[in-house]
């Protein structure tokens, strides 16, 4: 018996975007304590909307506030497999907009839409794409919305991927 590989998911190239194609992140991601405490430490936030639930009673929020650069770097995180899995790199993020607060106990979803892409001129190997990326809570609220440029590799260019041979 002859046993055939099958390859997982592997994001998407350039060839394979198409301007007004809509992708939406299969899994959402429930915004934990942890989550927040910890990107805020990591990042030296000092803002205690961010951490101390006695001063947030206080505030117009009435409870813990997400830090808003979590909220960017999950939603971004998210789009990777649709969007930045076969990045070359990241060119840009623009129009960042947070539209509606996030909280502990939020769950997050992520979509994307291609906006535009074009051959890059000093990569051949690779081409431009412009994407919006919009953040959903568990509500269908909008909660932050971006758009990114992101050079990608075209499929003949990318780098091999490597999987070890399994010894048995």
């Amino acid at each position: 018996m002859t046993t055939e590989i099958i390859a997982g998911w592997q994001g998407r190239f350039y060839e394979d975007f198409t301007p007004g194609h809509l992708y939406r992140n299969r899994f959402g991601h429930t915004v934990t304590e942890a989550d927040n405490a910890l990107f805020t430490q990591l990042t030296h936030n000092s803002n205690p909307l961010h951490f101390d639930a006695e001063y947030c009673k206080k505030t117009r929020w009435g409870q813990i506030l997400v830090n808003s650069t979590f909220t960017l770097a999950l939603v971004v995180g998210m789009s990777v497999p649709d969007i930045s899995e076969n990045a070359v790199a990241n060119l840009g993020w623009e129009e960042v907009k947070l539209t509606h607060p996030v909280f502990i106990g939020d769950t997050i979803y992520c979509q994307s839409e291609v906006l535009e892409k074009r051959p890059s001129n000093s990569q051949p190997e690779a081409g431009i794409v412009k994407v919006r990326s919009h953040g959903v809570n568990q509500d269908g609220q909008i909660v932050l919305t971006l758009v990114r440029h992101v050079m990608v590799y075209k499929k003949d260019h990318a780098p091999a991927t490597h999987f070890p041979e399994v010894q048995v």
